[in-house]
């Protein structure tokens, strides 16, 4: 009984891999130049429409930071055709749901509803798209939901600074210098007719991409996008200042003290490049072997044997432009921050000096092999992947083939790439500490 149990598990999860690993869909072009992508899959009657906007917060004007997250709560404010306060109501009447979220480099909105309801969630992101209304009130409104936001997830929670304090320090030129949410004050000297700009910028069929995933018959897709997008003017074509930051050449050390903590931090970062390259898939891996489960090399070393820390991590923070490798550590008793940093840093020294074993990089292929399989297995998370690698990888296929390249990736690329950017002369080291008291 367990053997044959075991036999369907493994039909299982071999069927569960083919299908993610070819993700059909069909791709073309509107004549007002905004992108389309389909993937038909009639297993479920569900369909998500989607729209990807390339704008994000290094776009923003550097003394107008948050435009481009603030526009994701604007957007919902209403159009000519959908009142004020109605978008929601709208989406869950008709059995849906919907969201959107900002990141540095773009925007993206989306709807879920049963497949009966494709027609609904064309018109509301093409109502979006063509027919906001951006008036004070809604500027106003939303204005004071960021700033709650702000308070919520930054000002008032443990460690809400620490992203803003690395970026603010590693990057000198760059957009990505600001977070995401940007400044409040910058918000509020905003005018009206600063936002309609905005808006009028990079809101545009042009600037963005279009998904229609799940259960839809192609012909009527085809027909309902033209319908409800295909009217919508061309914008003017969007320029980007390319901005080039100096290599780091001498380590980097800053303290930031968060009056919400009482457990110290250490973070060392390294800038790294592009997301799209293949060295910023190695230092994927990279993490991975540092400092992904209990058995990895950091917490096996620190949270386990040594008992030095109390949490670890290591992660490549993947962007457009450039990355930010970040290594940290919370002490655990008397260790000092210096101490965690060390012996970080040694671990860090091996991958630069020895090869990891043949078995440690067949495990990291599985793990790999396992994330790419769960990143396809919804509809919902193929939108999302198909609209990704369409804006800021210039590749919708990289969601089939994606994990060819890691599965290509050496033990001798892994200790190259350590050695090219984990290095202690080119990093920032973050001391984040508990806000002293004044006495």
């Amino acid at each position: 009984m367990k053997k044959m149990y075991y036999l369907s598990f493994l039909s299982l999860l071999l069927c569960a891999t083919a299908f993610a690993q070819k993700v059909a869909f069909e791709e073309y072009d509107l004549s007002n130049g905004m992108h389309v992508i389909l993937h038909k899959d009639n297993s479920a009657p569900v369909v998500t429409t989607s729209v990807m906007y390339h704008v994000g917060a290094k776009d923003e004007n550097p003394e107008r930071t948050g435009f481009a997250h603030f526009f994701e709560h604007l957007l919902f404010e209403g159009t000519e055709n959908i009142e004020r306060g109605e978008w929601f109501k709208i989406v869950s009447a008709n059995g849906g749901t919907n969201n959107a979220n900002t990141t540095q480099d773009r925007t993206y909105y989306y709807e879920v509803f049963p497949s009966n309801n494709l027609a609904l969630g064309l018109w509301m992101e093409s109502e979006r798209l063509m027919h906001p209304i951006i008036n004070q009130i809604g500027v106003d409104t939303q204005n004071e939901v960021v700033k709650e936001e702000k308070r919520l997830r930054v000002d008032n929670s443990p460690y809400g600074q620490w992203t803003g304090q690395v970026f603010a320090n590693l990057f000198n030129e760059h957009p990505y210098r600001w977070m995401t949410i940007g400044s409040l004050d910058h918000l509020d000297a905003a005018s009206l007719e600063e936002f309609q700009a905005f808006n009028k910028k990079f809101y545009v069929p042009n600037n963005a991409v279009l998904v229609v995933a799940g259960d839809f018959e192609t012909e009527n897709a085809k027909k309902l996008i033209e319908d409800y997008f295909g009217s919508i003017p061309r914008g003017e074509d969007v320029v980007r200042e390319t901005l080039t930051e100096q290599p780091i050449t001498s380590k980097i050390e800053v303290t930031y003290e968060d009056p919400n903590i009482q457990i110290p931090a250490v973070f060392t970062v390294y800038r790294t490049p592009s997301m799209t390259t293949r060295d910023a898939r190695v230092l994927d891996m990279i993490s991975t072997i540092l400092s992904d489960g209990k058995s990895s090399r950091l917490y096996k070393k620190l949270v386990d044997d040594e008992k030095k820390a109390m949490q670890v991590a290591a992660f490549n923070y993947s962007l457009e432009d450039y990355g930010a490798y970040i290594v940290l550590a919370l002490p655990l008793g008397d260790n000092t921050l210096d101490d965690l940093v060390d012996e970080m840093n040694e671990e860090i020294v091996k991958l630069q000096t020895e090869l990891i074993s043949e078995k440690e990089l067949q495990k990291l292929r599985n793990k790999f092999e396992n994330q790419f399989v769960n990143s396809n297995s919804s509809v919902e998370g193929i939108a999302s992947s198909l609209a990704t690698y369409y804006m800021l990888y210039d590749d919708i296929n990289l969601i089939n083939t994606e994990i060819d390249i890691y599965n290509s990736i050496t033990r001798e690329e892994i200790r190259e790439i350590a050695k090219k950017y984990l290095n202690p002369e080119q990093s920032l080291v973050l001391d984040y500490l508990p806000k002293k008291d004044i006495e």
